[in-house]
Order: structure tokens, then C-alpha cells, then sequence
């Protein structure tokens, strides 16, 4: 399962490089930001990170819409020959790669839910973002969103008023 999403996130990495307008490079980054959460929900034994990194992705994701919508409202989306083709690409990888993974499979997933909750249980109490593993990663998040937080409060003006500007 971490091989074919490691594989689809590629995939998109590929596709974010040759596209030009916002909505399309927006979209692609939430796909990304998807295929990244579910990566890091399975790394770990429980999805808490994962939820925390995908809604502050979508708060920022939803800034960036309004923006766009604001200043480049009248803009019409057109599909390339190259997003239309790796759009396919991604389609049909996806329908190769599914069969084929024994995540889908019920006996499968049916025995590995068993070792799971067998080592889980043994396992449960050690992991905390706090601890060895994630420590570095815990609070390299908070300085970021910290650096987040006073980058908007110097940039919002509150005597500018809304993003679109004005037409006198």
C-alpha cells in the first residue's frame, strides 16, 4: 500500500510541474496533501497527525482560493494535452496497481488487523509526538505555524481593507 501511494504521490509531483493555473495547481496540491496524510497515517498507529496536517492544508488552501478568486475571477480554465495525459496516466496506474494490492483483499486484511491489534496493544503507550520519534517534527510544526502567525499579522493591513484593489 505505501508503494503504490509513494507511487501516485510521484506521480503528482510530476503533473504539479506542468500546469499553470491556480485551480489545477491547487487541486494537485490536495491530492498531494491527501496522498501524504493517508502516507503518514500509515507510518504511524494512530492518523492524529495526519488530521492536523491535512486541515491546516485545507485552511491555507482556502486562503489561497479566496485570493485567486478575488484577483482572477474572469480567468477561464482550459485542460492541456499534457495534464489530459498524465490525468490518464494517473488513471490508469491506479487501475493496474488496484487489483493487485492485498490491502483490498478481505482474508488479507482480515489477518492483519489481528497482528495489528496483537502488537498494538504493546505498542499503544509509546507513541506520543513527544516523544523520540516525532519530537523534531512536533516542534519544528509549532515554529512554523509560530512564523505563520506573525508573517500574516505583518503583512494584513487592517486600513488596506479587502484583497481586490481599488478601482480609483
Amino acid at each position: 500500500m505505501l508503494i503504490y501511494l509513494m507511487t501516485l504521490s510521484s506521480i503528482l509531483a510530476l503533473t504539479f510541474i506542468s500546469l499553470n493555473h491556480p485551480l489545477s495547481l491547487g487541486f494537485t496540491l490536495l491530492l498531494q496533501t491527501t496522498i501524504s496524510c493517508m502516507i503518514l497515517g500509515n507510518l504511524n498507529l494512530n492518523f492524529w497527525f495526519s488530521y492536523i496536517l491535512f486541515l491546516i492544508m485545507i485552511g491555507g488552501m482556502l486562503v489561497l482560493f479566496i485570493y485567486m478568486t478575488s484577483i482572477a475571477s474572469d480567468e477561464k480554465f482550459n485542460f492541456s494535452k499534457m495534464l489530459s495525459f498524465m490525468f490518464l496516466l494517473f488513471i490508469i496506474f491506479c487501475m493496474i496497481m488496484l487489483p493487485k494490492d492485498n490491502f483490498f483483499s478481505y482474508l488479507e486484511l482480515f489477518n492483519s488487523n489481528l497482528v495489528k491489534f496483537n502488537s498494538m496493544e504493546i505498542n499503544l503507550s509509546m507513541n506520543k509526538f513527544t516523544n523520540h520519534p516525532y519530537w523534531m517534527m512536533f516542534f519544528t510544526l509549532i515554529c512554523y505555524l509560530l512564523i505563520t502567525l506573525i508573517a500574516t499579522v505583518k503583512i494584513a493591513h487592517s486600513k488596506t481593507g479587502t484583497l481586490r484593489p481599488q478601482s480609483s
